[in-house]
């Protein structure tokens, strides 16, 4: 006696497959193979939905105020086990041209509020506003100088190119009707360079803000004798001009109660910072950034009041629906009570295999559901042929031996079928059908002279 081969893991799936919904070789291999593709698709979508562990941010020169909130999102980030790489540069302009360019690997950085560029923006997000940025006009004089106007032919130091500060400075000048390459001289000296200059009265102005100036340098030129600090007098007429201007106010003695540093209220003015990301940011990551955001800027300041920001505030880059969302309903629900890694895997789990379940549970179902149909529709072919025939024998169209070739015709093809046990009794039913048709053919029953007697008695 032969003992059958002991069943491998695959045999086993399909003898369990072909019992339980009566399926067929064929159809079961088609049936495990739609639920493997789907199962390696669930799979993929769950790892490749996963947020990345590792941001990149361009932030701004050594000491700026772009630099120390960088550092310290990445501190905050470290505590979520993400790791935020800080990399320098020179300010709000060249940081929105790295983001521009998809060449370039960053992720996210601070750029200026009405920074005009020639780089393409329509793959970049903005996550909002996360602080103010005052532009600050220090000056030598004797005098005190109550207008930018008041600055032709002089020498201003107004940042190098890449810096948001170059960029308002222009601005603010031109319409005060100082343009470059006219009688006043305009300096791109950094920072550090047009501080010294100033001290040592090689320029007669610097034009500084924290996307590019330490704040060290502004609190030595808030000290320094025969220097003063410029009070926007015109700074809400600066402000409906210019849309993306906002108007501050130092408080006098707001900087040293001690040395009355300033001497007098001073009146700011100067564009929010925005986070702008690249519209790949991962959602969770975008929730991520603004709760650091909310713990970094959120509190009260000189130049900012408590829970003033982050803020839904955005300019030429739209914000993104997911900041929206943010903004008006909070972090997800999963977020609110679970470690941000734990919220990630509940969520995709809810997100990647819930629906996997939704479409595996019906497609199990369609499939024995076609299979029976292709199986019936197969039966119900030869009955058709069975009823043809005794319509031949009928009319009379056809001789007896034709139609019995054409029985064994029918007979062999239904031989040949391949059908699951589920499908057993319908085919033997066809068969007895067969044979019970051969039976009428071979004893005449179904003669046409018999069938007219037939019908006359029933008619009498």
């Amino acid at each position: 006696m032969k003992i059958p081969a002991p069943k491998n893991g695959f045999t086993k799936i399909q003898s369990l497959f072909s019992e339980f919904f009566g399926l067929g070789r064929a159809a079961t291999i088609t049936t495990i193979t739609f639920i493997g593709c789907l199962l390696l698709a669930a799979i993929f979508w769950f790892i490749y939905s996963a947020p990345p562990r590792t941001l990149i941010i361009s932030s701004g020169p050594e000491g700026s105020s772009f630099r120390k909130n960088a550092d310290k999102y990445a501190a905050i980030l470290q505590r979520h086990n993400v790791k935020l790489i800080v990399l320098p540069s020179e300010g709000s302009q060249e940081n929105l041209k790295r983001l521009a360019d998809h060449k370039f690997k960053v992720d996210i950085g601070f750029v200026q509020g009405g920074i005009n560029t020639d780089a393409k923006i329509d793959k970049l997000i903005s996550l909002g506003s996360m602080f103010y940025q005052p532009l600050y006009v220090f000056y030598r004089s004797s005098k005190t100088i109550d207008t930018l106007s008041r600055l032709k032919g002089k020498r201003v130091a107004i940042g190098p190119e890449g810096t948001g500060t170059r960029i308002l400075a222009l601005t603010l000048l031109s319409l005060n009707g100082i343009k470059p390459g006219e009688d006043t001289r305009l300096l791109d000296l950094d920072a550090d360079d047009a501080a010294a200059a100033l001290l040592q009265s090689k320029v007669d102005a610097v034009f500084l803000t924290g996307d590019s100036a330490p704040v060290q340098i502004m609190r030595t030129l808030m000290r320094a004798p025969n220097i003063h600090l410029f009070n926007v007098a015109q700074a809400e007429g600066y402000a409906r001009r210019i849309h993306y201007l906002s108007t501050r106010k130092l408080p006098k003695g707001s900087l040293d109660f001690g040395k009355n540093i300033p001497s007098q209220d001073v009146a700011l003015i100067g564009p929010t910072i925005e986070l702008i990301a690249r519209s790949n940011l991962h959602p969770a990551l975008s929730d991520l950034l603004l709760e650091v955001a909310r713990e970094v800027h959120g509190a009260p300041s000189l130049l900012r009041n408590l829970g003033e920001f982050p803020s839904p505030i955005a300019y030429e880059i739209p914000l993104s629906e997911e900041a929206s969302r943010y903004y008006k309903s909070g972090k997800g629900f999963l977020y609110r009570y679970l470690p941000f890694w734990q919220a990630s895997l509940a969520n995709r789990v809810l997100v990647v295999f819930i629906p996997f379940i939704l479409i595996l549970i019906p497609g199990i179902k369609m499939i024995p559901a076609l299979y029976r149909w292709r199986i019936n529709l197969g039966i119900y072919r030869w009955y058709r042929a069975l009823l043809r025939i005794e319509q031949d024998v009928i009319s009379g169209s056809i001789t007896g031996e034709i139609l019995a070739e054409r029985l064994d015709q029918i007979e062999q093809a239904v031989n040949r079928m391949k059908v699951p046990a589920s499908f057993a009794e319908q085919f033997y039913v066809l068969k007895q059908h067969i044979e019970f048709v051969r039976e009428r053919i071979l004893d005449g029953a179904c003669k046409p002279e018999k069938i007219r007697r037939s019908k006359k008695k029933e008619s009498k």
